[in-house]
């Protein structure tokens, strides 16, 4: 048994076992944001509940959201009347009701004894909108230009519908957009040269632009206003809903397992693709998605060479002496460094001082609105990358000690200079361990959010950093980010709990993100690796 510890079997299986249980730790909370997440998308069953609550006899249609099972006594310290309940436990129903403007909660508790009957809806829908939720209830009738029509045809009502909002929708992104834009840069060329007789000319052209513009989209919302569908909600009231509140309808109850996954898949798409709705409760997450791929390549752009040429003066032309010692101290205790620490500085320098800068000289009037003197993209990325900054300068550093001093011996003795070396035998052999470096700095600023809500990220950014107008690029505006959505809707939402499971589909959103990103940088790593691995032997 002695011996057996002095080979050191023991500690290489209980390292090999903390791995193995890491792992299976790290797999299972996986699993389990992607479950939460995933199956909030699948078609729930919807449930006709006859319920009697005191007397009061009434009908509720919803889906059960979270059945547990509660001790009487502790219903009882709670206030609630358990006397017509047997033993000691009840089970509790969380029913998800929908229709928010005609009832007070989306959720309803019911105890086991309330419920007299339990049902599947027959013919039951959903119904989604753009405003208050989701709608449960019977269609009855589809209304199209006032004439009544049958349900058949409300699929091709749909259809024009989402038709007309996208054609809305073009008009405000493209159309106006671009207008808004030469009326701003006409603004600034009024107040650098005066009223003169061509502005004036262009302004009211513009005006006359805008003017047509809002005419035809007045007339596209007619055409919405008049086409409603007529709903029966589970009180048995009819409900007018305008069609242009309606995104889509289906009848969980009805469909078929192969349509169900067809509607899981769908949903799963234009989570991935649409812009959020309600206060970020409902709708998609593509602007967020977007930003933060966008700021994480932007960092990647900056942090790259800034920590290789800080690598390399520190391991090819800095000196041993007691300056490099206290430069690399630095370093390291950078990486240690509260990351909202980070984002004050990127604030109080990039921002204020460096921004403010900027406005006075190149875009002086526009001020005392600023431009660049205000948290945005640019400056998001500046902060992470001085964040990340001390990863990638350790990892290339560790990459250009690892290359043989031969190689840099021959590459001067055939006659190349010290930077003609570097340049073109020493890095590319060091571009793994550089590599190395960015997966590692992508991997923490992807999840980074304290520093980015002082420098640059928003609840809801109304517009891309990038669109059709010049300079096509737009640094300066602020940003959505899968990190700061997970926040503001897990803790600032008007209803927590029914956004908790977007809570948990971005989560698994963000990961997947994170995850993607750094294979894309590992496989560029591995086949830099394969290129230079001769050279290294």
């Amino acid at each position: 048994m002695g011996n057996w510890f002095k080979s050191g079997s023991p500690w290489i299986w209980l390292t090999a076992g903390a791995v193995s249980l890491s792992l299976v730790a790290v797999l299972g909370l996986l699993l389990l944001i992607g479950w939460k997440g995933l199956s909030y998308f699948w078609p729930a069953p919807v449930y006709q509940f006859d319920v009697d609550i005191n007397g009061n006899r009434q009908a509720i249609i919803g889906e059960i959201y979270e059945t547990k099972s509660v001790s009487v006594r502790q219903l009882a310290e709670a206030g609630v009347d358990v006397s017509a309940i047997e033993g000691e436990r009840v089970f509790r129903y969380l029913i998800k009701t929908g229709n928010r403007e005609r009832v007070e909660l989306d959720f309803i508790t019911l105890l086991e004894t309330q419920i007299t009957s339990k049902t599947l809806a027959d013919d039951i829908a959903v119904i989604d909108r753009i405003k208050n939720g989701k709608f449960y209830g019977y269609p009855v009738s589809f209304i199209d230009d006032g004439q009544s029509k049958s349900l058949a045809e409300l699929e091709l009502g749909l259809l024009d519908a989402d038709r007309v909002r996208g054609e809305i929708d073009s008009l405000l992104k493209t159309d106006v957009a671009a207008i808004n834009h030469q009326l701003d840069q006409l603004r600034q060329q009024e107040r650098r040269q005066g009223k003169l007789p061509a502005i004036t000319a262009q302004r009211l052209l513009l005006e006359q632009r805008y003017a047509g513009i809002e005419q035809r989209m007045l007339a596209l919302r007619k055409l919405l206003e008049q086409d409603a569908l007529l709903v029966r909600d589970m009180a048995g009231t009819m409900v007018k809903l305008p069609l242009e509140q309606v995104l889509d309808i289906w009848y969980p109850n009805n469909l078929t397992t192969i349509e169900k996954v067809a509607h899981w898949g769908r949903q799963i798409g234009k989570f991935v693709s649409e812009d959020p709705r309600e206060a970020n409760t409902e709708g998609g997450v593509f602007p967020a998605i977007f930003g933060t791929v966008f700021m994480v390549l932007l960092m990647s752009v900056i942090v790259t060479p800034l920590g290789v040429m800080a690598a390399i003066y520190l391991h090819e032309y800095a000196g041993k002496n007691q300056f490099t010692k206290l430069i690399r101290v630095a370093v390291i205790n950078l990486a240690g460094v509260p990351s909202i620490v980070y984002g004050v500085f990127g604030l109080g320098f990039f921002v204020y001082m460096v921004g403010g800068t900027i406005d006075e000289i190149f875009f002086s009037d526009q001020l005392p609105a600023p431009t660049f003197g205000t948290p945005g993209i640019l400056w998001s990325a500046l902060t992470l990358a001085i964040l990340t900054l001390p990863v990638v300068i350790v990892s290339t550093e560790e990459g250009l000690a690892r290359i043989p001093s031969s190689v840099r011996h021959g590459s001067l003795a055939l006659g190349a200079t010290q930077a003609e070396t570097l340049w073109r035998i020493v890095l590319p052999m060091a571009s793994p361990a550089i590599m190395t470096g960015l997966i590692l700095a992508v991997a923490r600023a992807a999840g980074e959010v304290a520093p980015l809500m002082l420098v640059g990220v928003v609840k809801m950014a109304p517009t891309l950093p990038v669109d059709n107008l010049f300079p096509y690029l737009h640094l300066d505006r602020k940003f959505m980010h899968l990190g700061y959505h997970i926040y503001d809707v897990g803790f600032q939402s008007p209803n927590v709990e029914a956004a908790r499971p977007l809570v948990y589909a971005t989560s698994f959103l963000l990961v997947t993100v994170i995850v993607g990103l750094n294979l894309t940088a590992i496989g560029i790593r591995n086949h830099l690796r394969e290129k230079y691995r001769s050279l290294e032997q």
